[in-house]
């Protein structure tokens, strides 16, 4: 509320919105003050100089503290012309105010407003259904600010009741128009576009805008992240079809790489296997340092009544367990065992 406030003062502080009202009030007072010297008598000091001003103030307000007044029918006049005057430069300044918020409400509403936001996260691209989504991951695990910027086909915010949501459209491509989204402010940058050539010339943009920002492509044809790479070496390509990964490597840079060296043929791999009835009882924490240690491996999981992701270091595993490692080969069980026997 606070910046949507400032936000709103600092718009409606360069706008004319207060012309007309101060033209109004400032015609009454001229014509009011020779016209109550003319009808009062000069032994009512409301006609002087340091008090009429006082009671054109009270009086225009209809608050009235009643310390002056006119003693005359001419007088009273005046002071109801000064009523009527200060009525209708009030409401001429709520109208003008009110109309001024509406209009700033559509304005962002329609992207039209440059973004006041810094160290944020821009999306750049919209696409109905997948987009909602991303963002409202993105919600689930931060409290960051986030701009979604998206093309002039969308017509106007789809995610009105998000108030940490800002939004922006245009050519994406075009530096003004990501420059309004806050993206030479950014952390981070998510270009989410409609096919990958669109995904290249947006990155072109994004990283001349601001180099130094996190960014992360979503890409159909992940053959294609090595034409990015010649933009930036640092851009990061996750696969269009895993909207989760992208949201993880916004939050957590590199753990895409990763991902890709362990689903990529020649890098460490995960593999499974079973333990034997015949194997003394074992805790993880000791299969976990023994494989470690001989094989440079890591267990990730281990299924028995249901497969335990990272289980505790204590826990007790049976014969019959199966193991999920990550390593440069599968590993024998007889490998397992004999690493476990040392």
């Amino acid at each position: 509320m606070p910046f949507v406030l400032s936000r709103l003062i600092r718009r409606l502080g360069r706008s004319r919105f207060w012309v007309l009202p101060a033209l109004i009030i400032i015609v009454v007072f001229l014509t009011s003050w020779p016209l109550m010297v003319w009808a009062e008598p000069s032994s009512n000091t409301i006609t002087s100089v340091g008090s009429y001003w006082w009671w054109f103030l009270v009086t225009a307000a209809t608050v009235g503290y009643g310390d002056f007044f006119p003693t005359t029918v001419g007088g009273r006049l005046v002071g109801v012309y000064v009523i009527v005057g200060g009525i209708v430069t009030l409401t001429t300044l709520f109208t003008r105010i009110a109309m001024a918020i509406e209009n700033s409400k559509g304005h962002r509403m329609k992207g039209q407003l440059d973004l006041d936001l810094s160290d944020h996260l821009v999306i750049v691209g919209y696409t109905p259904g997948r987009t909602e989504r991303l963002i409202h991951e993105i919600f689930a695990d931060e409290a960051h600010a986030v701009a979604l910027c998206a093309w002039e086909d969308v017509a106007e915010n789809p995610m009105p009741e998000q108030p940490d949501l800002g939004f922006v459209r245009g050519d994406l491509a075009e530096e003004s128009v990501l420059r309004r989204a806050g993206v030479h402010r950014a952390a981070r940058v998510l270009i989410d576009a409609r096919d990958d050539n669109e995904a290249l010339a947006v990155t072109v943009a994004v990283t001349h805008v601001n180099p130094d920002a996190h960014t992360v492509v979503t890409l159909r044809d992940m053959s294609r992240a090595l034409n990015f790479s010649y933009v930036d070496a640092d851009v990061r390509c996750v696969q269009w079809h895993s909207p989760r990964l992208a949201t993880e490597e916004l939050q957590d840079p590199g753990i895409a790489v990763v991902y890709a060296d362990l689903m990529s043929h020649g890098g460490r791999n995960t593999y499974s296997t079973r333990l034997t009835e015949a194997l003394p009882q074992v805790n993880f924490g000791q299969v976990q340092e023994a494989m470690g240690r001989s094989f440079t491996t890591t267990v990730l999981a281990v299924q028995h009544n249901g497969v335990v992701i990272n289980p505790g270091w204590d826990t007790q595993l049976p014969g019959s367990a199966v193991l999920y490692y990550v390593g440069e080969r599968r590993l024998s069980l007889e490998e397992i065992i004999g690493a476990l026997a040392r």
